[in-house]
């Protein structure tokens, strides 16, 4: 049975490394749609009515700041904590279960240019096999799937060499709304500052599926946000738990923290790839860029990472 399905149709969508097709049998006339494989390793599954604007998501100029600041390894004990997660989790999950059960397929959600999709990939096929990087933003997706596709990791390159198999990544360009997949298809879900949307995740998810959510920490990046805000609201990381309480159950939460000493470079790129590249004053940004010149500056990056479980049906 087909993992993915049309976004036009609902109609059982299979892979293929040129062409993605329906099968149209959800589709009054029985019409198969057509997918194309961008040259890069991409697919895009986001018709045109889903999108609330011409270019949603991540802008190229943003994307190219987190990857360089991403790069330099600032935010690297998050990236480690949730690939720790992760394994712990599906190996819990494995010891518990026969040996022939079903592939562990696992979605990663506002995956970005693929940082910590990435670094999953690297858990290797014997913990996930199928790894789903899906974002909005074409640009975003544009940068994942060339790194993945460098790196051997795309779907389509699974069978063309004799070497031991890896983790298939599938960059999908799409909306977290309405999301391409099965229902109760993957066995897990990680969304890193990425929105929450209780019901379409429980959807897509396994019975006793997980979810990983990260989000920033009260404190977190407090000497930046008091350079650039005459009035602070701290961050209240918890406020999106009573909305998947009826559909999830919450296991357990993670706080990491990191200080760092960031040049007027990192610390410029820190910002465009923040909402505060937008709500903070130009001059307010200006001000504390010429300020680091002098010294560099420190700050602490303060995360919380929450673990879910899907519940039972009733």
């Amino acid at each position: 049975m087909s993992l993915f399905i049309c976004p036009l149709c609902q109609s059982p969508l299979q892979p293929a490394a040129d062409t993605w097709r329906c099968d149209g049998s959800l589709h009054p006339k029985q019409t198969s749609h057509p997918f194309d494989v961008a040259r890069q390793g991409y697919v895009n599954l986001l018709p045109v009515q889903q999108k609330k604007s011409k270019a949603p998501g991540d802008s190229q100029e943003s994307i190219n700041a987190r990857k360089r600041f991403l790069n330099h390894g600032h935010y690297a004990p998050l990236q480690n904590l949730i690939v720790q997660k992760m394994a712990a989790l599906l190996s819990k999950s494995e010891a518990t279960e026969a040996k022939d059960t079903q592939s562990v397929n696992w979605l990663d959600i506002g995956c970005g240019e693929g940082y910590y999709t990435q670094a999953m990939a690297q858990l290797g096929s014997d913990i996930i096999d199928t790894l789903i990087a899906a974002d909005i933003s074409k640009p975003a997706l544009v940068e994942l799937a060339k790194v993945s596709k460098a790196a051997g990791r795309l779907w389509y390159q699974q069978n063309e060499s004799s070497a031991a198999k890896t983790t298939a990544i599938y960059p999908l360009v799409t909306s977290a709304a309405h999301l391409p997949l099965r229902s109760r298809s993957v066995t897990g879900i990680s969304s890193i500052f990425s929105p929450i949307l209780p019901e379409a995740f429980a959807e897509v998810l396994a019975d006793d599926g997980y979810l990983i959510i990260a989000k920033p920490d009260a404190g977190h990046l407090a000497t930046m946000r008091d350079a650039l805000f005459d009035d602070v609201r701290e961050h209240d990381s918890d406020k999106f738990l009573h909305e998947l309480a009826p559909y999830f159950t919450l296991l357990g939460t993670d706080n990491v923290s990191t200080e760092m000493t960031l040049s007027t470079d990192d610390l410029a790129d820190l910002m465009t790839m923040t909402p505060y590249a937008y709500r903070a004053r130009s001059e307010k940004r200006q001000a504390l860029l010429t300020a680091v010149e002098k010294a560099s500056f420190k700050t602490e990056a303060k995360f919380v990472v929450y673990i879910l479980q899907k519940k039972a049906l009733s």
